[in-house]
């Protein structure tokens, strides 16, 4: 799907962005790198704070509130995928009420109150159970009380990802003009950077933050991203005079239900040469940044057709959105049917990577995790081996491949994005051979000592982290950039919700498939191969082979029908 610029007497930046000729200077000092600094900042500390919380997660519920097994499994997983699908609604309430700045404010407001509950549960004692005193010991079970408390942190994090997440890195794309060349080179490294940017804070802060938790204190170390949600919100306020905001225009998702009502309610037209079709007046909301027309899915154009001169009214706007659209937005629906095949591929990466921030953890923990006979690894800082192996890619490539490419041949050369999600994939296949294989080495070590932890050393896990963390700088970051990019500018903020979509319903993917292995493994009096605290009377390695045959299925599925979705001249 291409994009073409309509032109307009007023000055334009093609996405709404429309601003009176007298101001013109002050729109000049807007913008660019020098708004994007406030953004990232924003953007680092928020997510040094909520993956502070994601990477331990799964250690605190266990440690702290005697939760283990499934039953934990699920509540990681759900609440990642809430976070995730908040972002449908974040994008909903910016596009057509509040705009993107103030989505991301008070998004990020909520994660503040969020994470400050979260350390009210580390602080009071009665907001926990007891602590368990034996590993193997039956704990005691935490109260409907405590739970509302956890539940209640949580679910504050979960509505501020969703003003968050799908608005940030909009937001930041906002900044730089495509219609420059200067702009669209910028906007091309900027998805890059966005996620180096935060990654290398994470990385850096998270060491400190995970060991503060695991062996000093819970309440200081939640009170640490806590303090860091604040700061993050006081960056932001600080760049304000150097944002360039765009107003609510109306919410493309609204839009798409209309435009699938009316093509109904005229399901039995027939287009022909004579029929005329409704074009919004380029006064309209994203009309200032035409989508070039399509002849698939030609069943929704039906729903711009004038059955009757009556239904525009003097203005020339319908007089009932629900029965007659415009061919844009009918174009903006066709442009996010457009990108599906490519998203349906996303959603087993992401699979992936919700099995490496719980089972993964808890494989850490049954592990020998001792360096030395006066230090032990944090169970959590194995999410920092993904992130270093991302971090550490990202940079190689920004700064050594390409330049290197542009010596050698002249030309500013890349990986083009079916090429980095397929490499992805096949990252991610690798990822579940090698933790599948560990996993039986780990628990046949355990079993033979007849001990809880392995005598195994945790850095054994390293390369399944890393394998995770490339699979996600390929696959993930050319599936945003692919949404991102393939999705005009009034639609960046539905690009950001479509791309954490995809993480949510492989978070609920996920806790569906452990939920029907752990039913179905354990019929007839069997050993589940997932369920309870102890993964030494599992079979974890099962698990881990099926999602890497789920990731081989998805790797054909990309490779013979998705991919030529993803190809630049699509």
């Amino acid at each position: 799907m291409e994009v073409e610029s309509s032109s307009s007497s007023s000055p334009s930046r093609g996405d709404g962005h429309h601003e009176p000729e007298d101001q013109s200077s002050r729109k000049k000092k807007r913008g660019g790198w020098r708004a994007v600094k406030y953004i990232l900042g924003n953007e680092s500390f928020e997510k040094l704070a909520s993956m502070s919380l994601i990477a331990n997660l799964t250690v605190y519920l266990q440690n702290k509130y005697n939760i283990g097994g499934v039953f934990l499994v699920n509540i990681v997983t759900i609440w990642s995928g809430l976070s995730n699908i908040s972002a449908v609604a974040g994008a909903f309430v910016s596009d057509a009420y509040l705009g993107r700045f103030w989505t991301l404010l008070l998004g990020s407001i909520a994660s503040f109150l969020g994470m400050g509950m979260m350390a009210l549960t580390a602080a009071l004692p009665k907001l926990r159970p007891r602590n368990c005193s034996n590993e193997r010991s039956e704990c005691p079970k935490p109260e409907p009380l405590q739970l509302v408390a956890l539940f209640t942190g949580l679910g504050l994090l979960a509505l501020g990802a969703g003003g968050v997440r799908p608005c940030n890195i909009a937001f930041g794309a906002d900044q730089f003009d495509t219609n420059t060349p200067k702009g669209k080179a910028q906007l091309e490294t900027f998805f890059n950077w966005w996620y180096f940017s935060f990654t290398v804070a994470l990385v850096i802060a998270l060491t400190g933050v995970v060991y503060i938790q695991s062996n000093i204190s819970w309440f200081i170390g939640f009170l640490i991203p806590t303090a860091c949600l604040l700061l993050s919100i006081t960056i932001f306020l600080f760049g304000r005079h150097t944002y360039i905001c765009a107003k609510p225009q109306g919410s493309v998702f609204s839009d798409m239900f209309k435009v699938v009502a009316a093509a109904l309610r005229k399901r039995k037209v027939k287009i022909s040469d004579d029929v005329t079709f409704y074009d919004a007046p380029l006064d309209q909301p994203g009309s200032s940044t035409r989508l070039l027309g399509t002849d698939r899915l030609g069943f929704l154009d039906k729903a711009s057709i004038v059955m009757d001169p009556n239904e525009i009214n003097e203005e020339g706007r319908p007089r009932n959105d629900w029965r007659l659209c415009s061919l844009q937005q009918v174009k903006n629906l066709k442009c996010v049917l457009g990108v599906l095949p490519v998203w349906v591929a996303g959603i087993a990466c992401f699979m992936l990577m919700d099995q490496q921030n719980t089972f993964g953890i808890l494989q850490a923990i049954q592990m020998d995790k001792s360096i030395g006979p006066h230090f032990r690894i944090p169970p959590g800082w194995m999410n920092l081996v993904s992130m270093v192996a991302l971090s550490a890619w990202i940079l190689a490539y920004e700064c050594i491949c390409i330049p290197a490419t542009r010596f050698i041949t002249g030309r500013n050369r890349r990986l083009t994005i079916k090429q980095r999600i397929e490499i992805g994939i096949v990252m991610g296949i690798a990822c579940m051979v090698v933790a599948g294989f560990l996993e039986k080495k780990r628990r046949a070590s355990a079993l033979r000592n007849g001990s809880f932890v392995s005598s195994i050393s945790v850095l054994l896990l390293l390369p399944q982290f890393a394998l995770s963390g490339l699979m996600e700088a390929f696959s993930c970051v050319a599936l945003m950039e692919f949404l991102t990019m393939r999705m005009p500018e009034h639609m960046r903020t539905v690009a950001g919700a479509i791309f954490f979509l995809s993480s949510s319903m492989a978070s609920y993917i996920s806790t569906l498939l452990v939920d029907v292995i752990h039913n179905v493994t354990s019929r007839g009096g069997k050993s589940p191969w997932l369920g309870g605290r102890d993964l030494n009377k599992n079979r974890l390695e099962y698990y881990y082979f099926i999602i890497g045959a789920i990731e081989f299925v998805n790797l054909m599925y990309f490779r013979f029908f998705a991919g030529r979705f993803a190809s630049e001249n699509i």
